[in-house]
């Protein structure tokens, strides 16, 4: 599904959090789980998609991805327990 999607990924519940964005949500959360790619995510062991949203444009998903990026860790911990108050993985619901 290409679709542009602005995602979080974790280690463990209030663990590590990664922002992403991505045209296509189900190969790169995959590569995460793979550890395909080295980088923040591989170190930290973010294999969990905690979180996602899916926009009309990259653009307007690059711009929302700035926006979490900016914003505080309490935030981004109040957006994900808004869609996923389990922290359960959401990959299975996306494939």
């Amino acid at each position: 599904m290409k679709q542009p999607t602005v995602y979080i990924m974790t280690n463990q519940r209030n663990g590590t959090l990664y922002t992403g964005v991505t045209s296509n949500l189900i190969k790169r959360v995959y590569e995460h789980k793979a550890d395909i790619h080295n980088g923040f995510s591989k170190k930290y062991g973010c294999k969990h998609l905690v979180f996602y949203e899916l926009y009309e444009t990259m653009e307007a998903a690059i711009h929302r991805e700035t926006q979490i990026k900016k914003g505080s860790r309490k935030h981004k911990l109040m957006l994900i327990e808004r869609m996923n108050h389990e922290w359960k993985d959401l990959y299975e619901e996306i494939i």
